[in-house]
């Protein structure tokens, strides 16, 4: 029988402390986000990005806050570059595959070129740099954590979304594949499926009126997601809270998929 503000012990930790957590795509947006959280948290966050002047911004202010946080300036679909950038560094216990892109066109318009960028980035690049961070984990004998941004669009179909589409249903069969080889490691994989995010990347889809009320009328909610929305989500998977948590696809749309 509990009194007061005794739980017996049930109560769950989101906290991250004595972690250390790799972001990628980190520079704006959804990333950018998960890192603070993260570094509030109490782990040790880098934030990985292509551009070197928004992540030098955001981890020096995290530092003068008193968090733990540094960079590194990387294009993940380069992934022997990356391999070797990650070999040079200590292991991380937690990896955020967040980068990525996407091309809507109708499937008559869709190029090579187009293909090759969307997959290259979100399926490629997710694959290898898992794959490196996952084996130093391995090695040293580390529980770890890997949480792959997907989108609701890897559980339903959508008009000028068919690569996109391909993508990340390729990146729903992933996570799910890497949770079942991984666990034995000690090592939980799980998926983040975002419905359309207010962020400056998405802000110019939206000034299309009409684009915008296909989209809300598709939400039963009635707004887009906003970053925050997915940023609760991102903790929530990377800490003791989530521990049974594997091989999972956490649904953040408003209940779009549940039409």
């Amino acid at each position: 029988m509990t009194t007061g503000n005794e739980l017996n012990g049930w109560e769950p930790s989101f906290r991250l402390d004595g972690r250390r957590a790799l972001v990628t795509g980190a520079g704006r947006g959804i990333g950018n986000a998960i890192a603070q959280a993260y570094a509030a948290s109490g782990a040790a966050v880098t934030l990985c990005a292509r551009t070197a002047t928004e992540i030098e911004e955001t981890a020096e202010q995290l530092c003068q806050a008193g968090y733990a946080a540094d960079t590194l300036v990387a294009d993940v679909s380069d992934v022997e570059a990356l391999a070797q950038a990650l070999d040079r560094r200590s292991s991380y216990d937690i990896l955020v595959n967040n980068a990525g892109t996407n091309r809507p066109k109708p499937l008559p318009d869709i190029t090579t070129a187009d293909y090759d960028t969307v997959m290259d980035l979100n399926v490629r690049a997710v694959y290898f740099a898992t794959q490196v961070v996952t084996n130093r984990m391995r090695q040293e004998g580390k529980n770890g954590v890997v949480i792959n941004l997907s989108s609701q669009m890897g559980h339903v179909g959508a008009p000028n979304r068919t690569l996109y589409c391909t993508s990340k249903w390729a990146l729903e069969g992933l996570t799910k594949a890497l949770a079942v080889e991984l666990a034995p490691y000690g090592i939980r994989t799980n998926a983040i499926c975002p419905t359309f995010v207010d962020t400056p990347m998405t802000k110019p889809m939206f000034e299309d009126r009409e684009f915008l009320s296909r989209v809300l009328a598709k939400i039963p909610l009635g707004r887009l997601a906003e970053v925050g929305d997915i940023v609760g989500v991102a903790v929530f998977l990377a800490s003791d809270a989530a521990a049974m948590m594997n091989g999972s696809s956490v649904l953040v749309d408003g209940g779009w998929t549940a039409e």
